[in-house]
């Protein structure tokens, strides 16, 4: 159900009232015109479109080899919500997404479907990709967001879906990401050396020293000393992997508090700084608008 503006205004600062948009929690349910099928969905800030797991894809008609070459053809696909309910749809496939992350990139075709919130129904480009394996089977995007919703993974002050965040133990400001579907930080962090490192079981190098080195958007480098705190069980599309995760101080600068953040080789990623639900909590509520 829509948590409507008067009941917003009575519980943030002053500095929060004049955000007029209604608010959706860090999962939502939804539903698919087209199909008349349900899901809870994850919003997620962090992602430029809504993705919806599926599978069973088939180009009505045969499917050229470059899937670009696709864009125009009736794509004919399946999915499947938590409670078992599958439906087949059919929808013209409007673009091809390639989508980054940790891992390297990926190909996704996209269609336009019709996504409905509490009534609110409008179409949107949505990238398809098995999900099966993954807790939500449906992404809000900020395609669906944007000038519509704020995001409240609790009800406090305001920050958009990107924002320089300062780290104080790198002495670095990065240009990070927002993102309301990841639990927790992610730092880029290459040349990780542990002090008297157990090659063979991650588990016990936690609370030993490690080295590494990280960069900001702008090449701007520093290495960080600090302990091990724990290991953390990352699962996207590709799979899972295992990191270490640290301790480390963090946040808009002159407003920095500790948590826990992962380290990954993000090279490859555009923002070297990940900002997930454990910054978010308790302190801030996410406009993909500001």
């Amino acid at each position: 159900m829509f948590r409507v503006l008067i009941f917003f205004m009575s519980i943030l600062p002053a500095f929060c009232f004049a955000y007029s948009k209604p608010i959706l929690g860090p999962y939502e349910t939804f539903s698919i015109e087209e199909g008349n099928i349900h899901f809870v969905a994850r919003i997620d800030t962090g992602a430029s479109n809504s993705s919806l797991h599926a599978f069973d894809m088939h180009v009505v008609g045969g499917e050229a080899k470059r899937k670009k070459d696709n864009i125009g053809k009736m794509l004919r696909f399946s999915t499947e919500n938590r409670d078992g309910k599958r439906v087949e749809l059919q929808a013209p496939i409007v673009d091809v997404s390639t989508v980054k992350n940790a891992q390297g990139t990926e190909s996704r075709y996209m269609v336009e479907l019709t996504l409905n919130f509490a009534g609110d129904a409008r179409k949107v480009r949505v990238n398809l990709r098995d999900r099966g394996h993954m807790d939500f089977r449906m992404l809000i995007g900020r395609n669906w967001l944007e000038g519509h919703y704020l995001v409240n993974v609790q009800q406090l002050p305001v920050i958009g879906a990107r924002a320089p965040i300062h780290i104080v133990e790198s002495d670095l400001t990065y240009d990070a990401r927002i993102d309301t579907g990841a639990v927790e930080n992610s730092l880029h962090a290459t040349h990780i050396h542990i002090h008297d490192a157990d090659k063979d079981n991650m588990e016990n190098n936690v609370g030993k020293l490690v080295t590494f080195t990280t960069a900001n958007e702008h090449g701007q480098s520093a290495e960080v000393t600090t302990r091990i705190a724990d290991t953390s069980l990352i699962r996207n599309a590709q799979g899972s992997e295992i990191r270490y995760m640290v301790e480390l101080t963090l946040g808009e600068p002159g407003k920095e508090y500790k948590v826990l953040v992962n380290l990954k080789d993000r090279t490859k990623m555009r923002q070297k700084l990940l900002i997930g639900r454990n910054w978010l909590e308790g302190h801030y509520l996410v406009d993909v608008d500001k």
